[in-house]
């Protein structure tokens, strides 16, 4: 059983809406959010990436930096840019890229869920990264960002919500900076409302997709609210997060490719001796980029050439993690080549989102790194068959495209 429940949306003015849309706070570094933002001051960015209103603070993790999040969030309601809902209600979200759509519920789900594991996970998360978002989320009283879920479609609640969307008139359609379009409907009937929450009683399990740390840090504030509360019911908002729900149809995964700074003190003719001793064949392509897309093979880049491998797995196919590419990857290659083992906490490794292209892989080679490996996309099924077995994929294994936009919609549990 799935729960979403409506909430008070605080959405931006019709007005502004352009120029407070922005890119989710963690896929840029303070520098890029502060160039994004300049001269803008509706930008989302001033609430999710505060810091850069502080430049005089060095630590994006001081207290400074999360009390300037509320009072930028303060500010923007007093201004009239973030405007809050007078009913709770849901929304129809639909992002249009390359020509491809995605539409979902954005709705609120509970916490309790999340810790019973109905809201299934496939990643590990960083306490740092966690401690990050309880401090934004606890100083803030809201959720700023939604998280990213989604489930096995369901035909009634795809026909609902395309019903909805045929015949309502979008609150918006905008296109961002990154060529991505927006529309958001508002769902006004709420007897439309009550159905589609009820349908979703029918879905056994919501599933991750995007926002690991923001679930974990919005299930850990909402613990911590009802310590406090010695009136806690149940019922209030902090039970609750803001999520964006999807069917699994919709999504698309991309790549997500890996970067190593060297080749663990061997030379070039070494290490592909060493990947042909681990049953790798390896293929010369020259210049010409190779992106894999068959399991088992793996596009590497090495001194301004491209290779093809294609491996021999060993594995069960029944071995949902290790039969991944990106475990394939790490057992045979990173590990006992590379002595790279801790994907999580060597700095030697880095990790670069497919929709970069191949040209970033060569390009940070030329800069700061040695070799680059492509490995091939994961498959939804896969994810889910992971998810369902409470087991935990490696770290970047996933990239989904498009992101969703910050600033569109919030909610305050204060």
């Amino acid at each position: 059983m799935a729960i979403i429940r409506p909430f008070k949306g605080l959405r931006p003015s019709k007005e502004v809406v352009e120029q407070v849309i922005a890119l989710p706070y963690d896929v840029m570094d303070r520098k890029e959010a502060s160039k994004m933002a300049e001269g803008n001051p509706y930008s989302f960015l001033h609430i999710s990436r505060s810091e850069i209103d502080l430049p005089q603070v060095e630590n994006p993790y001081s207290p400074q930096v999360y009390e300037k999040a509320k009072a930028n969030l303060e500010d923007f309601e007093n201004r009239g840019v973030l405007i809050e809902e007078k009913e709770p209600t849901l929304y129809i979200y639909e992002q249009i890229m390359d020509g491809r759509a995605q539409v979902g519920i954005v709705a609120t789900v509970s916490i309790d869920e999340y810790q019973k594991d109905l809201i299934k996970k496939h990643e590990h998360t960083r306490v740092e990264k966690e401690e990050d978002r309880i401090r934004h989320f606890d100083t803030c009283g809201a959720h700023t960002e939604p998280v990213f879920l989604t489930y096995r479609e369901n035909v009634e609640i795809s026909s609902q919500i395309n019903t909805i969307r045929d015949n309502s008139l979008a609150e918006y359609d905008i296109t961002s900076g990154d060529g991505v379009r927006h529309i958001l409907y508002k769902i006004e009937d709420m007897s439309a409302v009550d159905r589609i929450v009820k349908e979703f009683e029918n879905i056994p399990a919501l599933y991750i997709a995007d926002g690991h740390h923001r679930c974990a840090s919005a299930a850990k504030v909402g613990a911590k609210r009802r310590e406090h509360n010695p009136n806690h019911t149940g019922d209030e908002e902090y039970n609750f997060f803001m999520a964006v729900v999807f069917p699994d149809s919709h999504l698309k995964i991309f790549d997500y490719n890996r970067v190593v700074k060297d080749l663990n003190g061997l030379s070039n003719e070494e290490f592909l001796g060493a990947l042909r001793t681990q049953g790798f064949l390896v293929e010369t392509k020259g210049q010409t980029p190779y992106r894999p897309q068959e399991k088992l093979t793996f596009g590497m880049y090495l001194d301004g050439e491209w290779y093809q491998l294609k491996g021999n797995t060993g594995m069960s196919p029944d071995d949902s993690i290790g039969s991944l590419d990106v475990s394939i990857l790490s057992d045979q290659v990173l590990g006992p080549i590379l002595d790279i083992w801790d994907l999580r906490r060597d700095h030697r490794i880095d990790f670069v989102g497919g929709i970069r292209g191949l040209s970033e892989l060569e390009r940070r080679c030329q800069e700061d790194m040695k070799v680059a490996f492509a490995v091939p996309p994961l498959k939804m099924d896969s994810l889910l068959a992971v998810a369902d077995q409470n087991l935990v994929m490696p770290p970047k294994s996933t990239w989904f495209e498009p992101k969703l936009a910050s600033g569109l919609f919030l909610h305050k549990f204060d």
